[in-house]
């Protein structure tokens, strides 16, 4: 079963790629790695939630739009590389929360992206992840996902 069947099985579906909100594209290769762009949580031309964790939302809403950002990601990468079939392992996932100062489950809120990419990826989207607090991300997103993955 292909990544996009399985993302289908998932009742999810890739997104057009974002388009850049400043000076940069949605993923660069660079021999058999492919480096994505942050990933905020867009859908339909939209930001989902705006806000902090801790305070104008909860760990669970977090790893939502941690999933819709890895969702984003994934059509950069396939805008990148044609078809998902190519992707022959998720290498690294970086995730920022920006969440109030007391904030501490970043790594909560990175699951929603990690599984939803051990999903649709099984073992090869087991991956090496950095989940990370910040004072603020871009449009005022509560979650910013990126991604190294390795292709054929």
């Amino acid at each position: 079963m292909t990544p996009e069947q399985k993302l289908a099985d998932l009742g999810l579906e890739l997104p057009e790629v974002p388009a850049p909100v400043a000076a940069y594209v949605p993923a660069v290769r660079t021999g058999n790695l492919v480096y994505t762009s942050g990933q905020v949580p867009f859908a339909h031309g939209k930001l989902l939630m705006t806000g902090k964790l801790g305070a104008e939302l909860t760990t669970e809403q977090g790893a939502e739009m941690a999933a819709v950002c890895a969702l984003n990601a994934l059509a950069a990468l396939r805008s990148e590389v044609g078809d998902l079939s190519k992707v022959t392992r998720i290498v690294k996932v970086v995730v920022f929360v920006a969440g109030e100062p007391t904030f501490t489950d970043q790594p909560k809120v990175g699951n929603g992206a990690s599984e939803l990419l051990a999903q649709v990826f099984g073992e090869a989207g087991r991956h090496a992840r950095s989940a990370v607090g910040v004072a603020a991300l871009p449009l005022d997103a509560p979650v910013e996902v990126e991604l190294i993955a390795e292709v054929a």
